[in-house]
Parts: C-alpha cells; sequence; structure tokens
C-alpha cells in the first residue's frame, strides 16, 4: 500500500483514511455534550493508582499525560489497570523520534490493558526540538504527519486482519511482520488524534484522524475563523462531517474554589501565553488579534534570556483573549461562553504539574453545555 503526500491508508472505504475497526470518539454517540479531562501526575508514578480512581469518581471523561519532562505512555499503563471508566489520553507524544512501529506497538497494548479506551494523542513538536532536542531530522511537518498516521493504520491493519504490512511513502517504509511479533488481536485499533496549530496540520487532522487536540495557546476567533474552516477542509476531503470529529483544548481555563486561586491561576497562563507567543509558529494566532508586535517582543526576550519578563508583557485583556477566568461557581457559564460550543472536550488541569480539583457537580454542569459536535 502507497502513501504519497496527501493521499490516505484507505483501511474500508476510499473517501476515509480511518480503517472500519478502529474505535470511535464519535461526539454525537457521547453520553455528556461536553467532556472534561485532566492531567496524570507524571512524576511519581506510584501516586497514578490513587490519582487515577480519584478523577473517575470525580466523574472526569479523560486523563491525559503530556511529553515534556518525563515519558507520557509510563502513566497510562498505570492507569489501565487501576480504573474502569475513563478515557486515557496522551496529549501529546512527540511523533517523529519514535517509528511509527514502536508508536503502533505501544498504543495496541494500551488499548488492550484498558479494554479499548486508550486514545493515541501525537504531535510534530517544532523544527529546533526535533533537531536538538531529539537529534533527528526535520522535514515539512504536515505530509510527514500524514504518512505517520497512514503508517500506524497500515501496521494496525495487518495486525488485524492477517493480511502483508506494505506501506510505501517518501518518509516511511514498512513491509516486514511475523508471526513471532504480531501482537496478539484486539476488538478494535485506538483513536488517533493530532496536535495542530497552522493551516496543514489542521487539515491533515480533518483527513486522516479522529479528532485533533488544539493547543491551550488559541483563541475563540482563531477557532471560527482558522481553526474550524481548515478542519473542514480535510473532512470534506476524507468524506466526513463534524459529527464524525473530535474537538479538544482550544483555551485554557483558569478556576478554583476562591478569588485568590483563580488569580493564581491567571498568573501561570499569564505565563504561559508569554512563553508559547515567544515561538514563531503560534503567532499567526497573535496576528488573528493584531498582537504580532507582542510575538516580536516575547521572541526577542526569549533569545536573550529574558524568560522572567515574558508575564508582564501579557495584560488581563490578552489573557481574558485566551482563558475561561472563573471560580467554581461561574466556570461552567464563563466555558460556555467562552468556547461556544466548538469544542468537544476541555482540559481542567492547567499543566501537568496543577492538578484538576473541580467539585462533581462544577463537572456535571460542564458535562452539560451542549457543543456543535453533539
Amino acid at each position: 500500500m502507497r502513501g504519497t503526500g496527501g493521499s490516505a491508508y484507505h483501511g474500508a472505504s476510499e473517501n476515509s483514511s480511518r480503517p472500519a475497526s478502529a474505535a470511535t470518539l464519535d461526539p454525537s454517540k457521547s453520553e455528556n455534550p461536553m467532556h472534561v479531562s485532566a492531567t496524570l501526575p507524571q512524576h511519581n508514578l506510584r501516586a497514578v493508582p490513587d490519582e487515577v480512581r480519584r478523577i473517575e469518581a470525580d466523574g472526569y471523561d479523560c486523563v491525559v499525560t503530556m511529553e515534556n519532562r518525563h515519558e507520557p505512555f509510563i502513566p497510562l499503563g498505570i492507569a489501565a489497570v487501576h480504573s474502569e471508566r475513563v478515557r486515557l489520553a496522551t496529549s501529546v507524544a512527540i511523533s517523529f523520534p519514535r517509528s511509527p512501529m514502536v508508536t503502533a506497538s505501544t498504543a495496541w497494548d494500551l488499548q488492550a490493558a484498558s479494554d479499548g479506551r486508550f486514545v493515541l494523542g501525537i504531535g510534530s513538536q517544532v523544527k529546533g526540538h526535533n533537531e536538538r532536542r531529539f537529534s533527528v531530522p526535520w522535514s515539512a511537518p504536515a505530509p510527514r504527519m500524514a504518512e505517520y498516521v497512514q503508517a500506524i493504520r497500515a501496521i494496525w491493519h495487518t495486525w488485524s486482519t492477517g493480511e502483508k504490512l506494505s506501506y510505501e511513502g517518501e518518509h516511511y517504509q514498512f513491509s516486514l511482520m511475523t508471526p513471532n511479533f504480531t501482537p496478539e488481536p484486539i476488538d478494535a485499533a485506538p483513536p488517533i488524534m493530532i496536535a495542530a496549530v497552522g493551516p496543514a496540520m489542521l487539515r491533515v487532522a480533518g483527513q486522516h484522524c479522529d479528532g485533533v487536540r488544539l493547543h491551550g495557546f488559541c483563541t475563540p476567533d482563531y477557532l471560527r475563523r482558522e481553526v474550524m474552516p481548515e478542519l473542514q477542509t480535510g473532512l470534506d476531503r476524507a468524506g466526513r462531517s463534524r459529527s464524525d470529529f473530535w474537538i479538544t483544548g482550544g483555551g485554557f481555563i483558569c478556576t478554583g474554589p476562591d478569588d485568590e486561586t483563580v488569580d493564581r491561576m491567571v498568573e501561570w497562563v499569564r505565563y504561559r501565553i508569554g512563553f508559547y507567543g515567544s515561538t514563531r509558529a503560534y503567532w499567526p494566532v497573535l496576528e488573528q488579534h493584531d498582537l504580532g508586535d507582542l510575538g516580536e517582543k516575547l521572541n526577542h526576550l526569549s533569545r536573550n534570556d529574558g524568560w522572567g519578563e515574558m508575564a508582564g508583557c501579557v495584560d488581563d485583556d490578552v489573557v481574558r483573549l485566551f482563558a475561561a477566568v472563573g471560580r467554581h461557581d461561574q466556570i461552567g457559564g464563563a466555558i460556555a461562553d467562552h468556547f461556544d460550543g466548538l469544542v468537544d472536550e476541555v482540559n481542567a488541569s492547567v499543566s501537568m504539574d496543577i492538578g484538576a480539583d473541580l467539585p462533581p457537580d462544577v463537572i456535571q454542569d460542564i458535562q452539560a453545555i451542549p457543543t456543535d459536535g453533539s
């Protein structure tokens, strides 16, 4: 099976790159219109069993891990065998330093361990991190990501059907799979979501993936004017509709039981906006609001060891562009207003270091918010 640029690996349909055997993230089949996720602790694996049980008991829909200071898959393996209901997702694992075969195998095992609750979330990272942190070559990320997803699906198709493995693309080629290296069958392969900010990657998500993991560095205007049209272009190419597709993220949430806690969360988000805004790849979001000069200023600080000065460049109005803000008794309405039904899932944790602490009744209020995908 050949993968070339924009062509997809077709599991069962000529119009969709998603194989018929894949598990679903169909928002229309969800019990709750809006889903709420929380991060798992990754610095202390011994804390994972109790924390995932707490998250599940509180009523969250999903737990996520990130690939920052720690590896993202191991905590989910622990969580898989200490939980019964919540979905388990990487948000995200960095793709290109790993062979698609390695990622396919890890995801398959987590899907088996969780009885079908795993969601593979992957992202490309930026050029500097690929070349200088991971020591892997860089190329145009969107067509390479399309191939990466196609290759994983081709591998899973072989494991599911016993058919010969045959995938040939510009970046990835797979032609060998023997019984000794074929894992035991599972009921359905995991859904695949990718991180996307720019137009090309958003189109790849719509065409080739089950969903998209939007960055927190995103505003409602950018969502409406840039993200949704590009996703729809990809969906149209695959012959799918918005109801077939899962959208997570797209902004920050600053909340807590009292105003003091909310203010601390606002300051944390203020710093993150400054940090992300210093990277050119994120400037299209700033430019949507005529904030290109802010990006230039932040970038200058990043190149001159001015990390501690970045937050001071981000005023309250800019924070409100990127975040839903309010106490626990206010945050449901703030999320409904900020995201306006455009996304299917929000993350209640502002970072991997600050866990979600929403009361169960607040989680239920958020879950009742209608979304365009429900």
